[in-house]
C-alpha cells in the first residue's frame, strides 16, 4: 500500500492513520497516529538517545524536523504516548522539550551564520555547549560538532558531499 500524504487504515476497532512528513529525518519520513489507544509512533523524527540524525543527503532539514514535531503536538491530546524511533517512550511533555531543543539550537547556529562566522568557528566556540551534557553523552550517536554542522547544513541549504566525486 503506498500513499502521498496521509491513509487511514482500520485496525481492530481504531482508525489508524499515517502521515508523511516530507523533509524531516529524511524525505520519506511517516509518523503514525494510533488514537484509540493515545498513541503516536514518531521514528526517528523523535529520538531519545541526544541531538537526532537528520540526513540531509536523504532530503531531511531541520526545519522539517520542527515542523513535523509542531504538527504532531497540534493533534494529539494531552497524555498521548510518543514512541520515539531510538529510546524509551515518552510523553508529549517530552516531545515538546525535544522541539524546543531543536527550535533553540537553530536559533543559535542561524544566529552565528547571520553574524558571520565560520562552521569552524561555531564549532571552536561550541556554541551548542549548554545542549551538550542532556543531548551529547559520551559516545553519543550524534555528538555536539556533527550536530553544529548539521544545523549549519541544514539551515543554509547545503548537502554535504561523501567521496570524491561530485553529485
Amino acid at each position: 500500500m503506498t500513499f502521498n500524504a496521509e491513509l487511514t487504515v482500520h485496525v481492530n476497532g481504531d482508525d489508524v492513520r499515517a502521515v508523511h512528513y516530507p523533509n524531516a529525518h529524511t524525505d520519506g519520513d511517516t509518523i503514525v497516529f494510533f488514537p484509540k489507544t493515545a498513541t503516536v509512533a514518531m521514528g526517528d523524527i523523535y529520538v531519545r538517545y541526544g541531538f537526532p540524525f537528520i540526513d540531509i543527503n536523504g532530503g531531511g532539514s531541520v526545519q522539517g524536523m520542527i515542523a513535523a514535531c509542531e504538527d504532531v503536538l497540534r493533534r494529539v491530546p494531552a497524555d498521548t504516548r510518543v514512541v520515539p524511533g531510538h529510546g524509551e517512550v515518552g510523553s508529549v511533555a517530552d516531545l515538546r522539550e525535544y522541539l524546543q531543543m531543536l527550535k533553540d539550537t537553530s536559533a543559535a547556529v542561524a544566529g552565528a551564520v547571520k553574524a558571520g562566522k565560520t562552521l569552524a568557528q561555531m564549532k571552536q566556540e561550541r556554541i551548542l555547549g549548554r545542549w551538550s551534557e542532556r543531548y551529547s553523552p559520551p559516545k553519543a550517536f550524534v555528538d555536539t560538532d556533527a550536530f553544529t554542522e548539521t544545523l549549519y547544513n541544514s539551515l543554509r541549504g547545503h548537502v554535504a558531499r561523501h567521496g570524491s566525486r561530485p553529485r
